[in-house]
């Protein structure tokens, strides 16, 4: 949801037409050309970039080469159709793409795709006369590397045939495990790679630009971007949350459609059917609907086949996160539904505890968002709705309920409203700052709660995972600094960066073309100490175990993302309630937990495993060797505890501490029962 006059603070998803994904291809002829539009638009945008961008670098010769590099992988992300010859044709570019910008030329793109559309051809030829009908045999030992970035540009078309051989065998072997027979698994390879010879179709000037202008964008950071109209349109609804659908925000890994974030209070969160890391293979229309294959498939189109009308039904065939890419699928159905505020809203609840003869009621609050209902707040309704005025309220009513601590549960909280998270910080803390924002001109604004009320000064747990992000890290963060709570769980997501949204229609002046907008970075946030929480994010007080590598999942996933540092700080007074001591001995009864409590060294075993089939990106073209993967993997599932890291939060099911299935929240509650007995003590 777009705000008004003030940040925004929220990890935003945009549905971008990108074919890296793409594996379509027709034998058509036919040049896709600039528009005169398109060199106007690649000027005004540099132009703005090289101007206001908080990096303050200038687009040359050695951006020039990051650029060259970024549309080549855009085009072909697994190395499944240039060879290294192709490559050295595109040199040409390398040290030019700043001039030829500049001069508003954007031939190199154009250039560029319609060799990848001669090769993408050539491969899908290949595919149909070559591979679809061959009798493969499975009892080989060989394997393919799904991961190709590990892999180096094939040399030439034969080491391209083998890695087809693998990608088209390493399928059908799948078809083979799931009941196909060789007849079926014919049939479906070539719908498929039919499928993938129309989708080029869809793809115009238009969208070889848009991928263009996202090189140069991104290049700069990767939460910076050119917005198509068609693609600023798509932006616009999912700010306003009016898209029908799933609840969920997709992106694009290898061959596979990937769930990037379950949206809380959606429909795939209601459902708890998919989560964060799922991969989606096949989509299907109705309870009875016929599941269509969308491995390889353009983002923007599995998109359009999951987005649909509210109330209906879309089936989804996905690989759950928990048993990774040699695990088996399953097929999910979801009904379709809007993402309302009020499924945003916080939400409390109370847990029962004892230890060392205390009986302790312990009282939740689950924070899905940073959220603000602005319509209501400019037409004057003294009711509107907020993040920090609900959770002042659901506070006051654990406190009627004599609760002894709470903890706040920020996990998969993408941010939101810089104001609230403001304003919920105010809650914990008297007057004093907050965040410090910083901008392009090395302008500093303290943002600061100007209110000495504290509603809450009891002892306090703030939970986080990977996906808590920006506003939640800027509420974790002083809650933090200021020494008032324990912050548990995972290292946060590293979102310390504001974007704006410029329309070009400022700049050019072209009533025979519409023009599209930029997103641009030009503030970072830092914390009242001065540390940024760009790219390392909130370092937890007391870290529970993690399924999600750093270099897999976060800001600092991105090779373009803005570095971490410092500024000065900023003077503020810590409270009394923690300190190292308090820390420490956290820490210790958690260690004493590792060894004690069975159900959390289970856990800790079982997100080992889940990392490790993070790692895992080779699949076997063995029939045994295939299968029993799958096997393996199915039991792991079916053994596991609750991974929380991978699940959007959910209702607590149970008032009871030690029967609650979900591990993090459990270990947060305890921690928040050694925080209250140490305060006692």
């Amino acid at each position: 949801m777009m705000m008004k006059k003030t940040f925004f603070a929220g990890i935003i998803s945009t549905v971008l037409l990108v074919p890296g994904f793409l594996f379509g291809g027709i034998a058509d002829t036919t040049q896709l050309k600039p528009k005169p539009v398109f060199g106007k638009e690649a000027k005004v945008v540099t132009y703005i970039l090289d101007n206001n961008h908080y990096r303050k670098i200038t687009l040359n010769d050695s951006l020039s080469s990051v650029i060259l590099d970024s549309y080549i992988k855009n085009l072909d992300n697994n190395k499944t159709y240039f060879t290294s010859a192709d490559l050295a044709t595109f040199e040409k570019y390398r040290l030019v793409i700043d001039d030829m910008t500049r001069a508003e030329n954007v031939n190199a793109a154009f250039d560029i795709y319609t060799a990848f559309r001669k090769r993408f051809v050539e491969r899908m030829d290949y595919i149909s006369k070559n591979l679809i009908k061959e009798k493969f045999d499975y009892t080989t030992n060989e394997f393919y590397e799904t991961d190709r970035d590990k892999e180096p540009w094939c040399k030439n078309e034969q080491e391209l045939n083998e890695v087809w051989r693998k990608i088209i065998k390493s399928q059908a072997l799948s078809l083979k495990l799931a009941g196909k027979t060789q007849a079926e698994i014919e049939k479906m390879l070539t719908e498929r790679y039919d499928r993938f010879r129309k989708s080029i179709l869809q793809f115009n000037s238009d969208d070889v630009f848009s991928l263009y202008m996202n090189s140069i964008t991104e290049s700069y950071d990767p939460h910076t971007n050119y917005l198509s109209p068609k693609a600023a349109d798509i932006f616009k609804q999912n700010m306003s949350l009016s898209l029908e659908g799933i609840g969920a925000r997709l992106q694009t890994e290898n061959d596979y459609t990937k769930v990037a974030e379950v949206i809380v209070g959606g429909p795939a969160h209601k459902s708890d059917l998919i989560h964060n890391g799922d991969r989606i293979i096949g989509v299907g229309q109705g309870e009875k609907g016929e599941i269509v294959d969308v491995i390889g498939w353009r983002i923007d189109d599995v998109v359009k086949l999951i987005k649909g009308p509210k109330g209906t039904t879309v089936k989804l065939q996905i690989l759950p996160v928990e048993s990774g890419v040699n695990g088996p699928s399953k097929t999910i159905q979801i009904v379709r539904d809007k993402v309302k505020l009020e499924d945003q809203q916080a939400k409390k609840s109370v847990m029962h505890y004892e230890k060392d003869g205390k009986n302790m009621n312990l009282g939740v609050i689950t924070l899905p968002s940073f959220y603000m209902d602005f319509e209501a707040y400019q037409k004057g309704d003294p009711n509107y709705t907020s993040t920090s005025r609900d959770v002042k309220r659901l506070i006051k009513e654990l406190q009627d309920e004599k609760v002894d601590g709470i903890v706040l549960d920020l996990r998969n909280n993408g941010g939101g409203s810089l104001t609230e998270a403001i304003e919920l910080t105010g809650l914990f803390i008297k007057e004093g700052p907050v965040v410090q924002v910083k901008n392009s001109l090395n302008r500093i604004d303290v943002q600061t709660d100007d209110n000495p009320a504290v509603i809450y000064n009891g002892p306090l747990v703030v939970l986080t995972n990977r996906f808590s992000a920006s506003a939640s890290e800027i509420f974790a963060g002083a809650i933090q600094d200021y020494h008032r709570g324990v912050v548990v769980g995972e290292s946060t997501f590293g979102k310390g960066t504001v974007q704006t949204v410029i329309d070009l229609k400022r700049f050019i002046n072209d009533p025979d073309n519409e023009v599209g907008e930029l997103k641009l970075t030009f503030q970072k946030f830092y914390r009242v100490t001065g540390s940024s929480t760009q790219n390392k994010g909130v370092t937890p007080d007391v870290k529970l175990p993690t399924a999600l590598d750093p270099q897999q999942f976060g800001e600092s996933s991105n090779p373009s993302a803005l570095p971490w540092d410092e500024i000065r700080g900023t003077l503020f007074q810590k409270t009394p309630v923690i300190n190292d001591r308090v820390i420490a001995n956290l820490n210790k009864s958690y260690q004493e937990r590792l060894k004690s409590d069975k159900t959390l060294a289970q856990f800790v075993n079982d997100t080992e495993e889940v990392r490790q089939s993070y790692r895992d990106t080779k699949v076997s073209l063995n029939e045994v060797a295939r299968k029993k993967e799958m096997e393996d993997a199915e039991k792991k599932k079916a053994s596991r505890t609750s991974l929380s890291t991978s699940l959007p939060n959910k209702e607590i099911p149970t008032s009871d501490l030690k029967e609650l299935d979900d591990e993090y929240l459990r270990e947060g509650l305890f921690v928040l029962g050694d925080l209250i007995i140490t305060k006692i003590g």
